[in-house]
């Protein structure tokens, strides 16, 4: 389901895509150097489901990702999100559907320490000129399990909970995909399960789309697909819930190639 330069499998797809790329190449100079981050990646996210990106270092993954998410423009290739194709945009009109469209959970949880969970996660709405009533953050707590936290800076929360107020701030505009880059990689093991179980029930019981990049097998086998990149190439996938055995072993084997 993915190519490194046709992409005629999206070709007659019924299923709604919240993101595609099609032949997307990014290449970066350093020094005199041509650095080829993204080779030719051809791949669809459908809606509702939750995929990983793993991959060695300098793989490209970050790059696939910010690419995806209108973060970064590619040098060659086309990326769309929700129906949107990227390349049709100036960087006003990039701005507005980043902000209406799509949601970012991010290591580092980026929340604004004078400001409370209520404040933080009300803040892209905020910037956006949107009115809410004071119910919508209440819930939007709620729903990632903090409804007794609202009126808590971050300072006063856990790692695990300010990455939960993150989530719920990335999802209090409705995105039509969250982009979430190692969201457990500052957290201890249990809160990452627990960060992961959000995830996951949000993709179960609200249909989002989420991709996730990360360099953890377990956090990979909570998604419904796990795309492994090389050199700036999908190289591998699996399709459906893998054990975190059958991902390490992928990576392992992908490794093991590159060395």
């Amino acid at each position: 389901m993915c190519s490194g330069e046709s992409g005629t499998w999206l070709e007659g797809m019924e299923s709604k895509q919240s993101v595609e790329l099609w032949s997307v190449r990014r290449t970066y100079r350093a020094a005199a150097r041509e650095m080829r981050a993204l080779d030719g990646v051809t791949t669809g996210f459908e809606a509702g489901t939750f995929t990983a990106v793993m991959g060695p270092s300098g793989s490209g993954k970050s790059t696939l990702l910010h690419c995806a998410a209108g973060l970064d423009r590619p040098t060659e290739g086309k990326v769309v999100i929700d129906g949107t194709d990227l390349g049709t945009l100036d960087e006003t009109g990039l701005t507005l559907l980043r902000r209406e469209r799509v949601g970012f959970v991010f290591q580092a949880f980026n929340l604004v320490s004078a400001l409370t969970a209520e404040q933080n996660v009300f803040l892209p709405l905020r910037l956006a000129g949107k009115p809410v009533a004071p119910e919508e953050i209440r819930t939007a707590l709620a729903e990632v399990g903090l409804a007794d936290r609202g009126g808590h800076r971050p300072s006063r929360l856990s790692g695990g909970e300010q990455q939960r107020v993150a989530i719920a701030r990335a999802l209090i505009t409705r995105p039509a995909v969250l982009f979430a880059d190692e969201p457990t990689g500052a957290l201890d093991t249990k809160t990452s399960r627990h960060v992961l179980r959000l995830l996951r029930d949000l993709v179960d019981r609200r249909r989002q789309t989420v991709i996730m990049v990360t360099h953890d097998p377990v956090a990979a086998s909570y998604a419904d697909r796990v795309l492994f990149l090389a050199d700036g190439r999908i190289v591998d996938e699996l399709v459906g819930r893998a054990g975190a055995e059958e991902v390490s072993a992928r990576m392992t084997s992908l490794e093991a190639r590159a060395c």
